[in-house]
């Protein structure tokens, strides 16, 4: 699974849920699902897919600031 990032910082695209905290990771099944996507927006310089490895999740936490036990992943479209 491949989620989308800020380049700048490396923060995950969330998706709120209603209940659910810390908001869940957005995930894509492929890497060219998670290009295609950016490539529709636009959004390729701003952007970028990061393969879902246990360093990339650990990385991921960090960023959001939530133990990466407490972490979601949701496909897209959910």
């Amino acid at each position: 699974m491949y989620a989308i990032v800020y380049k700048s910082d490396g923060f995950p695209i969330c998706r709120q849920v209603a209940g659910v905290s810390p908001d869940p990771v957005v995930t894509w099944n492929s890497e060219d699902a998670a290009r295609a996507f950016l490539s529709s927006k636009g959004k390729e310089g701003e952007f970028q897919w990061v393969q879902l490895t246990d360093e990339a999740m650990e990385k991921l936490a960090l960023a959001i600031g939530c133990p990466v036990e407490s972490m979601t992943v949701d496909p897209y479209p959910g």
